[in-house]
């Protein structure tokens, strides 16, 4: 059966008949992260490192925010808010 045959199927599947199945592919991942030697552990990471490299490049939707970065989301305090924090904190 392919990935994509698998990924179809899963809707028509009872929850627990999906949990089944979810829990044995991480037994799985599991099973073969455990029987990797500390190369192939390393190797894995960099690959995956690599690879979320697009995911931080300039323009991607994982820092589209990054633009607000050292700006103030609050131009104007309320000054409700700040006198309830100070009572808060008495």
């Amino acid at each position: 059966m392919e990935t994509k045959e698998i990924l179809q199927a899963l809707p028509n599947l009872s929850i627990s008949d999906r949990l089944k199945v979810a829990e044995s592919a991480l037994q799985l991942v599991l099973q073969e992260k455990n029987s990797l030697t500390k190369d192939e552990q390393k190797c894995q990471l960099t690959l995956a490192a690599m690879t979320a490299i697009a995911d931080y490049a300039p323009g991607s939707e994982l820092n589209i925010f990054s633009e607000l970065d050292g700006e103030d989301f609050c131009d104007d305090p309320d000054e409700d808010f700040h006198n309830s924090v100070n009572y808060v904190q008495r």
